[in-house]
């Protein structure tokens, strides 16, 4: 006896490739279109003269010493995330940019709204344990990859407890954020610590902020010669002479 044949069933092959590149091709037109609606904002070395980048194993690898060739002034890598990952590339980046000789090098932990900040804190300061660090240790909170619905005291319960083990261990805070997350956690809040924002506007705060900005993260887009990836870049808000200021007053 014959099997019967099988009646094909859903969409075929063909069919699904078809969609995908389809999907694949309106993302790139997509991202292309906000872009261009993005215009990264071109800061004048006069007005500006500091400048530093922030980085992590995203950027691939990073050859530092083209980084200090182009007086880059600062570097702030990223160290840790929530509780248990560290960046696979910190331990190295730190390395690199002390043998090649970066004026200041910083550490970042991206928080994570929903877990415990003590545990956050010492995930942190188990990466950078025994470093020479010149900018206070950041926090990185953002909305992106977070729990967007957790209720903001929670959030804060949580960063409040980071920073104040990071505190009782000796080490000075700064908080980065962008626009919305200023507005959420910071204003009326913590507007004690030293902020570095993220904004593609100038001025990268509306006037009516209740803190001044430390940094300033105003692209996302930027390209240097020392890695094949995009950078974002960033200023400090003062002249030379107050940089060196800053970074002798801003720790403990």
């Amino acid at each position: 006896m014959c099997a019967r044949a099988k009646k094909s069933s859903g969409i075929n092959v063909t069919t699904v490739i078809i969609i995908a590149a389809f999907l694949a091709i309106l993302m790139v037109i997509l991202l292309a279109r906000v872009r261009r609606e993005i215009t990264p904002l071109e800061l004048s070395r006069d007005e500006y003269p500091v400048t530093g980048l922030d980085l992590s194993a995203h950027n691939g690898d990073i050859d530092f010493r083209r980084l200090a060739a182009d007086s880059v002034d600062f570097v702030v890598l990223k160290a840790t995330e929530g509780a248990t990952f560290k960046d696979p590339k910190f331990q190295h980046n730190y390395q690199e940019a002390r043998n090649a000789g970066i004026g200041a090098v910083g550490a970042y932990h991206f928080f994570k709204f929903n877990t415990d900040g003590k545990m956050q804190g010492i995930n942190l300061l188990n990466s950078v344990q025994g470093k020479t660090l010149e900018l206070p240790l950041v926090i990185d909170l953002e909305e992106w990859t977070n729990p967007r619905q957790m209720p903001t005291d929670s959030i804060i319960g949580n960063l409040q407890a980071m920073i104040d083990y990071l505190e009782s261990n000796g080490h000075a805070v700064m908080l980065y954020t962008n626009k919305d997350g200023y507005e959420r956690f910071v204003r009326d809040r913590f507007t004690d610590y030293p902020l570095w924002i993220c904004s593609f506007t100038k001025p990268p705060l509306p006037d009516d902020a209740d803190t001044e900005w430390s940094l300033w993260q105003y692209s996302h887009w930027g390209w240097v010669s020392a890695t094949d990836t995009e950078v974002d870049l960033n200023t400090f808000n003062g002249t030379r002479e107050q940089w060196r200021q800053w970074l002798r007053t801003v720790n403990f």
